[in-house]
């Protein structure tokens, strides 16, 4: 769906590069977000995820990715991931009482450290961002493309093709801060979309009941 305002009317004569650097600085200055998506690894392997993150180590979300699923929460340095038991076997990687274990971490939290929990960035927003522009030199020499609407908001979409055939879509925000709403890769190495949404809205997230956690190191067979 167009929207009525156009991206040379919301953003002046600004470059699509001086556009794209202000979306980039404002989404990261963002308290809080939601980031869904996907994203295809080198490998073939497509990695699905949908997390609710902020500044405060608040974070509820789900990961998915080679048949298998988890649920993640973190509260402070506190991380708890309850995975179904394909991600389970995926992470224990055929190791001595592998089937016991995870009949022991079916339905549970298990309670981890950040760094450990085989979840690593998802949980941290500035992490999660930075692989929106890794390289910086992605978003030089962009064009401004047409306004659209990015779950019901106006967005003014950025391009650029790389070499091989890759092509980068960033939709901006036209009005209030100049949020990324979007972010399309087509082609190349690991081709993918994410959806940013929820800015500077409220972490509502709990640790889980003692009783529904598990401590890793005591469920070895």
């Amino acid at each position: 769906m167009r929207s009525e305002k156009g991206g040379d009317e919301a953003f002046g004569d600004k470059s699509a590069d001086t556009i794209a650097a202000d979306a980039v600085k404002a989404t990261r200055d963002a308290k809080s977000l939601r980031v869904s998506g996907n994203a295809r690894q080198p490998g073939g392997n497509e990695i699905g995820i949908d997390f609710h993150v902020d500044e405060q180590d608040r974070c509820t979300g789900t990961m998915t990715g080679e048949g298998a699923q988890a649920d993640v929460l973190q509260v402070g340095q506190q991380v708890y991931v309850r995975g179904d038991e394909k991600f389970w076997r995926n992470t224990l990687l055929g190791k001595p009482g592998t089937d016991a274990v995870v009949g022991k971490l079916q339905g549970k939290w298990v309670k981890s450290e950040p760094g450990k929990s085989g979840t690593e960035g998802m949980c941290d927003k500035q992490a999660l961002l930075a692989s929106l522009d890794s390289d910086k030199s992605e978003r030089k020499g962009m064009k401004k493309g047409g306004t659209t609407e990015i779950d019901g908001r106006s967005a003014l979409a950025l391009e650029k093709k790389q070499p091989g055939g890759e092509k980068i879509t960033m939709y901006v925000a036209t009005e209030g801060e100049p949020y990324i709403l979007k972010a399309v890769t087509v082609g190349g190495d690991a081709p993918g979309e994410v959806v940013l949404s929820d800015f500077d809205k409220k972490v509502d997230v709990q640790e889980p009941a003692g009783g529904d956690v598990v401590d890793p190191e005591k469920t070895a067979a």
